[in-house]
């Protein structure tokens, strides 16, 4: 083998080593929250399936009954909830966990935005809901919260809803949206949400199947943690230089373009 050809090789294994370092550093970067949160909600993917199969058969309508999906809930086996136009011109799609710190953390630093870019046309939000501080805690009010705002979105209140949950988050540590009464009460701050119909589908845990059935959906395409927030085919929360202004003049952009 010549010199030169040897050359090339070692060259060829030179980019392919600096390649795999970029690819590490990115993965590492991955896992800073944007927000300045210092965790992002991340568990193993055997776990969470451990603990989606054993409640499966202790919640009413988990699992083991019918997938019965939201009112207006659209995409791929009807597991997005939307907020927004149709007519959008930019879509956000949201991997969420109603215990996880960092999704409130997320929904703290880019809420007042999300509702400014909806409301004006400009934006379309698709929320997925999943469970994963389940899976740390052996808990059940990640899929009980998510159960709850998808009988909101019944009612045509999910966006209202969503933010109260997240307003009113409890520790991590503490399983308190399992209670289906606190649930409910938080529904109290919603206009026109605590009705009996609400309550029931809260109760009779209405959509858990559905819930369960988006978790998997998440697990499928790997994403690894929650918020998983996607502009387009961009993962936003991976660029560390993302902030609220950035996203709405992105979304502005593409608006008018």
């Amino acid at each position: 083998m010549s010199e030169k050809n040897r050359d090339g090789k070692r060259t060829a294994r030179e980019r392919l080593a600096v390649e795999r370092e970029k690819q590490k550093s990115a993965e590492k970067r991955r896992r800073t929250l944007i927000v300045g949160a210092s965790v992002v909600c991340v568990l193993g993917l055997a776990a969470v399936i451990g603990v989606v199969a054993a409640n499966a058969g202790k919640d009413k309508g988990s699992s083991a009954g019918p997938v019965v999906a939201p009112s207006g809930a659209q995409g791929k086996d009807s597991l997005a909830i939307p907020v927004g136009k149709d007519s959008a011109k930019s879509t956000l799609t949201v991997w969420e966990d109603f215990r996880c710190p960092a999704c409130k953390a997320f929904e703290t630093a880019y809420r007042p935005t999300l509702h400014e870019l909806a409301d004006s046309g400009k934006l379309r939000i698709e929320y997925h809901l999943v469970r994963l501080i389940d899976g740390n805690t052996n808990g059940k009010g990640s899929l009980h919260a998510a159960n709850a705002a998808a009988c909101a979105q019944d009612a045509g209140k999910f966006r209202d809803y969503h933010d109260v949950l997240y307003e009113n988050q409890p520790e991590e540590s503490d399983d308190a949206f399992a209670d289906d009464a606190k649930l409910i009460q938080l529904a109290g701050k919603v206009p026109g949400l605590d009705t009996p119909t609400f309550r029931a589908c809260v109760k009779d845990g209405r959509h858990n199947a559905w819930v369960n059935k988006s978790h998997q959906a998440f697990e499928a395409g790997k994403f690894g943690g929650t918020p998983t927030v996607l502009l387009g085919d961009k993962n936003i929360y991976q660029d560390q230089t993302m902030t609220p202004a950035k996203l709405k003049q992105m979304v502005e952009a593409a608006d008018q373009g």
